[in-house]
């Protein structure tokens, strides 16, 4: 494990490779590819237009924080490193969440194809982990496992971090405020509590951060408060319009429940 301790903040050590760019290109074609493949299925049915527009508004957001502008700033300074982890980890899964990709599917696959993801969708596996507590802890637990361990500094991880950050931060706001069909959700209530639960540690982590306590990051000061901020204030703003997604998105149970069995039956009534 090496550390690097100059004026870059590369923690994650991927700043310093070449080939960065031959590697973000597959990544920059799947999202591509995802993008049309909603279109078209959008398309052949009926469909909001919004929905679609939040969904690409989510690629786009985690093309952004891998390539361009962000990616050279995340590997010369911290706060990129931050910044792009706003992007990947709260802010482009509630656009891919509230574009329900799941209900999308359901709608335009053969109708046995339908039945089987419905099926998925009600195994005991994706009960576990279609948890808000499940999610909460690989989510926000996630950051104080990355910031406070010398995980942060381990080389060649840094794709699988954003990964595992992009999937946790959809699973999050999926079975928190999504608009497709999710196994046993919670009421309302709890969902709102383990939300505030999220934005608790989100700021109890920030400010340890910003005071240089139980972190461990080798970089300049002035970008690990920086950062701090970034955590702090984004992640405030990302959470809030989480929240704002669930109150709007609230129905009474007894209203919810018929179209959601109709959905994971396979939505082509």
């Amino acid at each position: 494990m090496r550390r690097r301790r100059t004026g870059g903040a590369d923690v994650t050590g991927h700043g310093g490779h070449a080939d960065h760019a031959g590697a973000v290109a597959p990544v920059l074609l799947l999202l591509l590819a995802v993008a049309v493949a909603y279109l078209i299925a959008a398309r052949a049915t009926t469909w909001k237009g919004w929905r679609s527009a939040l969904f690409v508004t989510g690629l786009a957001l985690v093309a952004a924080a891998v390539t361009g502008p962000v990616a050279a700033w995340a590997a010369a300074d911290f706060r990129g490193h931050m910044a792009q982890h706003l992007l990947i980890g709260m802010l482009a899964p509630l656009g891919l969440v509230m574009g329900a990709p799941i209900t999308l599917l359901l709608r335009t696959l053969p109708r046995a194809w339908a039945r089987r993801l419905g099926g998925l969708l009600r195994h005991r596996a994706v009960h576990a982990v279609a948890n808000p507590i499940t999610a909460l802890v690989l989510s926000a637990g996630g950051l104080f496992v990355l910031y406070g361990t010398p995980l942060a500094a381990h080389e060649g991880l840094h794709g699988w971090v954003n990964l595992h950050f992009l999937l946790s931060g959809c699973l999050f706001a999926w079975v928190i405020a999504g608009p497709d069909p999710a196994p046993r959700r919670p009421p309302v209530v709890a969902r709102l509590v383990v939300l505030g639960v999220a934005i608790a540690g989100h700021s109890v982590l920030s400010q340890l951060m910003y005071a240089g306590i139980g972190v461990d990051l080798p970089v300049p000061e002035e970008q690990r408060r920086g950062a701090a901020e970034i955590m702090y204030y984004g992640g405030d703003l990302a959470e809030l319009l989480l929240a704002l997604a669930l109150v709007a998105g609230w129905r009474p149970r007894r209203t919810e429940r018929r179209p959601t069995r109709g959905i994971v039956a396979g939505h082509h009534a």
